[in-house]
């Protein structure tokens, strides 16, 4: 696995190491052992997939308040994303910054996308599978988030259209009324 920091160096980009021949191909999407050498010893409770149907759906920009706090690996099984992680983190030097990546089937990218970060992605492509583990499990009542087309983070989101969203992804609050529960340096 090779990994790639990103400019919010807690964020991070893996690429899995894949093996082809004239079948297709073999990867390891998830070694414990292999990521902890990485610096990510993250413990991983749930799967989650996702199917959208319809290219420029968006969902996002989601996190999970502590002490349900959920670290993501995100990965994409069929099709194209753009994700992205916001640092939602008080008292953090990238506070409000934000980093993304295209994560597809072709490229094999992975994103490490930790606590105190508001996560989101939209589909490139229709039909466009998305998988990832997370650190805790789903608790509804710790659901947080930011709207997608926030005026200060000013997301450069790559779509020439209104994206899709569930109701409740059209009614988060904005950035500058996030009480964040996030402290940077917390564990």
């Amino acid at each position: 696995m090779e990994l790639e920091r990103l400019e919010i160096p807690d964020v991070v980009l893996i690429t899995p190491k894949r093996h082809g021949d004239h079948r297709g191909y073999f990867m390891e999407t998830y070694s414990r052992p292999k990521l902890a050498g990485l610096g990510i010893d993250a413990v991983f409770v749930q799967d989650n997939q996702s199917r959208s149907e319809h290219a420029w759906t968006l969902r996002g920009l989601h996190f999970q308040r502590p002490p349900h706090a959920q670290g993501k690996l995100v990965r994409v099984v069929r099709g194209r994303i753009w994700d992205v992680a916001v640092d939602v983190r008080r008292d953090s030097p990238t506070y409000g910054r934000w980093v993304a990546a295209e994560l597809s089937e072709s490229n094999a990218k992975q994103l490490w996308v930790p606590p105190g970060f508001a996560h989101g992605f939209v589909t490139l492509e229709p039909g466009t599978e998305v998988a990832y583990k997370v650190t805790e499990v789903y608790h509804p009542d710790a659901e947080g988030g930011v709207i997608w087309n926030d005026p200060e983070l000013n997301l450069p989101w790559p779509i020439d259209q209104d994206p899709r969203l569930s109701v409740k992804d059209e009614k988060l609050p904005e950035f500058a009324s996030l009480e964040s529960p996030f402290v940077y340096g917390d564990r």
